[in-house]
């Protein structure tokens, strides 16, 4: 079993940044993509960004383009999305999850993942 736990969520003026994390427990870890979903209130979850279980190639949904970074350190069992310049459209839950094939590339698609964390609330004010 895989637990996958956010924390770094919180409440920031446009403009602002946040860091958010997730740790996973376990060995399966390392081998495997990871990525970032988030869901608003009202909309469905959507694919923010993605990150190869490397670490050597990254994807993002255009709208956080630039202003987000997804990393990860495989010694700590940890990936990280950085966002800087929040904006109010950002607001939301943040969801990190595991792709479910060993060694693949991540991928934007919800149903390829097979664990996920509880998530993060992460509100951006005007």
């Amino acid at each position: 079993q895989v637990q996958l736990v956010e924390s770094g969520g919180g409440l920031v003026q446009a403009g602002g940044s946040l860091r958010l994390s997730c740790a996973a427990s376990g060995r399966t870890f390392s081998g495997y993509a990871m990525g970032w979903f988030r869901q608003a209130p009202g909309k469905g979850r959507e694919f923010v960004a993605r990150i190869t279980w490397s670490g050597s190639s990254t994807y993002y949904q255009d709208s956080v383009k630039v202003r987000f970074t997804i990393s990860r350190d495989n010694t700590k069992n940890t990936v990280y999305l950085q966002m800087n310049n929040l904006k109010p459209e950002d607001t939301a839950v943040y969801y990190c999850a595991r792709e479910g094939v060993a060694y693949g590339l991540g991928t934007a698609e919800r149903g390829a993942y097979d664990y996920w964390g509880q998530g993060t609330q992460v509100t951006v004010s005007s």
